[in-house]
């Protein structure tokens, strides 16, 4: 395989990328108008509202909590610190839909809470006042507490990078450890606060279950509304043209600001000695990290399992493990396919560098800032369209009906998977190749290897790691992914999410816990991979 098929496949890849992009556009250009109008006198307003003020709480709640966590775990020494290092880390195994289903039976009026409540203080439905979970607020608490991890991760590792001669500094002219944080160390993490930021952000506006679960009108729900609802695909488009603006958006922001930014430490750098924290101080650290990790995590998993041996659900019937068999099929295929796309494109950046090369990986990137429900409209509007004309042809020619060839088969579900989760893909396999050294590439042309021999030979075999690891990180992501799978999903082709989401929607919530354990179940799998890495690092470190 010579370079030019290597080329060849990357921009077809990219080429795939591109599509639900131009697909939204036209089908937002084309379509009517009407729908569009009715909503912006109605609701468009309060979908655009309700989806910034989320954005800013979830986004806010998860800098908080992951920059705090972040510095306890990497400057300060207390009780418990190596067990919180790596148990910060699992919210990231559960999907926030799953927490809203688990909160919902704990602390809705029927749930276990308010009933003990009203049982032990004598009162009456009317006679007190209980926060509500199925609000605004409870939808970013529930995302917040599953992707604080992201800013937790990469602030962590933006800490651990940090010179401490700054900050021993700053603690030299009298400043106290709280206030050099913020003043020396918090601005020296800004990029990787951002990094994080941006990737929580991207999830929110990308988020549909907990949004629908909790009756939350945000431009996710609006454009499921307008598809199934309404059966408007021209609103849908519309909507999903506006959102993805938007995400578009933070992201060259993000961008731009990361660009013009140098927070680099340069000369010798001095690892941080820890603080020994002890009394109150320990306490409030222990405190500080448990919490999140209590609401997350502990606290979901018992309520789950409660639930699920309270459910009629049998994991073991013809429909379950039909619901199983079409969830690993497809995270299957499609982490093969886009993990397959994501070495191609890293292998054209690699052997032919130009700004093609470079353009067609930020393309494969770009998919990541695009949600899950705008690309499936994206690539269904053509292909139905295509679809329709082909089966059209077939029967004037031929007599014969192809029906929906591609729109009502999986493949355009693999599709929009390869083009949501590609750049992590991307990320994992980047990272690993960059450890590979040019001169171990031309050592292997020099021995005859042709482009494509030596990605067989030497890249695919030292890079295994990082391929193993891109591979996980799609499969979960694809289990858990929500609003593509219910626009694309062929007729009676369900997964795990999707039982779990009908389940809810008919508020069978004891039912939609036993699907919800699977996913999380599922998920724990790149969650135990991280940690072991955290726990390699911390062997080599001490």
């Amino acid at each position: 395989m010579d370079k030019k098929i290597i080329t060849g496949i990357a921009l077809f890849v990219a080429l795939i990328c591109l599509l639900p992009l131009a697909g939204v556009i036209a089908a937002a250009a084309f379509g009517s108008f009407e729908t569009l109008g009715n909503l912006a006198q109605t609701v468009l307003w309060r979908y655009t509202w309700t989806t910034l003020v989320l954005v800013l709480l979830v986004a806010t709640g998860s800098i908080i909590i992951g920059t705090i966590t972040a510095w306890l775990v990497v400057t300060c020494d207390f009780r418990g610190r190596r067990f919180f290092e790596v148990a910060l880390v699992i919210p990231l195994a559960f999907p926030a839909y799953v927490l809203a289903y688990a909160y919902t039976d704990v602390l809705d009026h029927p749930g276990i809470v308010q009933t003990s409540l009203r049982a032990l203080m004598g009162w009456g439905p009317r006679d007190y006042w209980f926060p509500e979970i199925r609000s605004l607020g409870g939808a970013a608490l529930m995302l917040t507490l599953v992707l604080y991890p992201y800013v937790y991760l990469l602030t962590r590792a933006g800490f651990r990078m940090q010179a401490a001669t700054p900050f021993y500094a700053a603690r030299s002219l009298g400043s106290s450890p709280v206030m050099s944080f913020l003043r020396v160390s918090l601005p020296m993490a800004r990029p990787a606060i951002a990094a994080g930021a941006l990737l929580v952000v991207m999830e929110t506006i990308a988020d549909f279950g907990t949004v629908a679960h909790f009756s939350v009108q945000t431009f996710a729900t609006g454009i499921y509304t307008s598809w199934f609802g309404l059966a408007d695909r021209g609103a849908a488009a519309q909507l999903a043209l506006g959102l993805l603006a938007f995400a578009l958006l933070v992201a060259a922001l993000e961008y731009m600001n990361r660009g013009a930014a140098d927070y680099a430490s340069r000369g010798r750098q001095e690892p941080f000695a820890r603080f020994a924290l002890s009394g109150p101080s320990a306490l409030s650290a222990q405190i500080a990290c448990a919490l999140p990790v209590l609401l997350g995590v502990i606290i979901p998993t018992i309520t789950l399992v409660l639930m699920g041996l309270r459910s009629e659900q049998d994991i073991f019937s013809p429909r379950y493990l039909g619901f199983i068999q079409s969830t690993l099929t497809l995270a299957g295929i499609a982490a093969l396919v886009t993990v397959f796309a994501a070495i191609f494109l890293g292998t054209f950046n690699r052997v032919s560098p130009s700004r093609t090369s470079i353009a067609s990986l930020f393309i494969g990137r770009l998919g990541y800032a695009v949600p899950g429900g705008v690309i499936a409209i994206g690539l269904l509007v053509p292909f139905a369209r295509f679809d329709n004309w082909l089966d059209l042809q077939m029967e004037a020619f031929f007599g014969i009906s192809t029906g929906l060839l591609i729109s009502g088969s999986i493949w355009l579900m693999v599709a929009a998977y390869m083009i949501r989760f590609l750049a992590a893909a991307i990320g994992a396999y980047d990272s690993g190749l960059a450890t590979v050294t040019p001169n171990v590439d031309a050592a292997s042309r020099v021995l005859g290897r042709t482009a494509w021999g030596t990605v067989r030979d030497v890249h695919l075999s030292v890079l295994r790691p990082s391929i193993l690891t891109a591979m996980l990180i799609v499969f979960v992501d694809t289990v858990k992914e929500l609003p593509a799978t219910l626009i694309l999903r062929p007729f009676n082709y369900d997964t795990l999410a999707v039982q779990a989401f009908r389940l809810a929607s008919d508020e069978r919530l004891e039912g939609a816990a036993v699907p919800s354990l699977m996913i999380a179940g599922i998920g724990l799998i790149p969650v135990i991979l991280l940690c072991a890495q955290i726990g390699d690092w911390r062997r080599a470190t001490a």
